[in-house]
């Protein structure tokens, strides 16, 4: 494979926190140099690329989402969801296992990996089934599943309710340090709720989901982690008691890491306005005051990693009263841009953003993508961090169009996508 050097860059690195003018050497699907500073990595018979002083950095890894295939490839596909994924510097995807079938079968991590090796243009790793059938009441065989492919465990949009078998699925998950995700939501305490409890529900006259229905089983499931000694991952946290629930175990040695959803860290439940069904979510948009709770954590480093929560839906299932639409939205093509708000907002800096994006969901699965280093994957993007655009929805690539930013205005456009050395991903010239 020709070596390529790509040249005059504002390298920034999420491992290191460190960002300066320099240049990469790729070679072989692999990044073969850095070189900070002006010093060119280009020899005789190198292909160069001149970045033109956009930012590069490691593409990112998103831990949830949503991509159809088994049984729902109305919704979206490997194929369109990878697209999505590559037009929004997503080079590595953990694909949920709530599918028809479930993925708890070896078999199907297999079949998921050959479709993700014909038909998708980054890197699709499975997550399997937490228990079987996604039923909360038998866990799967966490070994078979690891050695055939699954990066973690998980029951999806469905929280493992019965504490006795999500400690047993602990105790099992311990002895091959596999990462148990959790959607930390109680149903019964979630109801018919279809919206942040509070007063803006009231006066919409929706049912509303108690933070209760977060924290209570989020406590729950942080006992038994100190318990066990599990490695325990929240998928997604969206009040400020549940940081202050995360901060305390992490400070008591207990082995947790939480996420965010991005719709949580940069809308609020104002969005929801004349009842778009787009900005229907779980867990739901919350208060302002929950918002900027959440952006603090990241800063702070409590919250772990930012996801995308992408959960395309048939129109049909949108298009129907607030309380009967389905969860889910679009979130993949438009996570890195939305999230450089926060930065416009000069509220988290590069580096820290791209480490909650990147560096950070790598070191939780264990790959050695997400920063600059040599020997790591060449899995890169070229970002101009600063251009506006407006989000179109019948411009996005993924098969559905519910996106709660349609018709936004974001700053941040990936120019380019790399997986493995390669250019998967171009901008379409403004």
């Amino acid at each position: 494979m020709r070596e390529l050097a790509i040249v005059n860059a504002l390298l920034v690195d999420p491992a290191s926190g460190r960002q300066q003018r320099g240049a990469l050497l790729l070679r072989g699907g692999v990044i073969a140099d850095v070189v900070w500073g002006e010093a060119p990595a280009t020899g005789e018979g190198v292909k160069r690329l001149d970045a033109g002083g956009l930012v590069v950095a490691p593409g990112l890894v998103d831990l949830r989402a949503y991509l159809g295939e088994p049984g729902a490839e109305f919704r979206e596909t490997l194929g369109t969801g990878s697209q999505a994924a590559a037009a929004g510097g997503v080079t590595t995807i953990v694909c949920r296992p709530d599918t028809d079938p479930p993925i708890d079968d070896p078999a199907i991590i297999d079949f998921i990996k050959r479709r993700a090796r014909d038909k998708a243009i980054v890197n699709v790793l499975p997550a399997a089934a937490l228990t079987k059938g996604i039923a909360g009441k038998e866990i799967t065989e966490f070994g078979l599943l690891l050695e055939a492919g699954a990066v973690a465990f998980t029951d999806g949009a469905k929280a493992v309710k019965n504490p006795q078998v999500m400690r047993r699925a602990m105790i099992y998950a311990r002895d091959f340090d596999a990462l148990l995700i959790n959607h930390v939501e109680d149903p019964d305490l979630r109801g018919d709720g279809v919206m942040n409890e509070g007063e803006f529900a009231s006066r919409k006259g929706l049912p509303g989901i108690p933070v209760e229905a977060e924290t209570m089983m989020l406590e729950r499931d942080i006992r038994l982690a100190r318990a066990t000694g599990a490695r325990y991952h929240a998928a997604m946290i969206s009040c400020a008691e549940s940081v202050e629930l995360v901060r305390r175990a992490k400070a008591e040695g207990v082995r947790i890491t939480c996420g965010v959803s991005i719709n949580n860290l940069t809308l609020n439940e104002n969005d929801v306005g004349d009842y778009r069904t787009f900005c229907k979510v779980s867990p739901p948009l919350r208060h302002e005051d929950e918002r900027l709770a959440m952006v603090e954590a990241l800063a702070e480093g409590v919250i772990d990693v930012i996801v995308s929560d992408h959960d395309p839906q048939d129109v049909e299932t949108k298009r129907q009263p607030f309380s009967e639409a389905a969860n889910g939205a679009l979130g993949i093509e438009t996570m890195l841009s939305a999230s450089l708000r926060l930065l416009h907002a000069g509220q988290i800096e590069l580096p820290a953003l791209l480490a909650a994006l990147s560096s950070r969901p790598a070191e939780l699965l264990g790959l050695r993508c997400g920063k600059l280093a040599v020997g790591a994957p060449a899995d890169l993007i070229l970002l101009d961090p600063d251009a506006p655009y407006v989000v179109d929805k019948r411009k996005l690539k993924s098969r559905a169009k519910n996106s709660p930013f349609d018709e936004a205005r974001l700053q941040g456009i990936v120019q380019a996508t790399l997986v493995a050395g390669a250019v998967v991903y171009e901008a379409e010239p403004v």
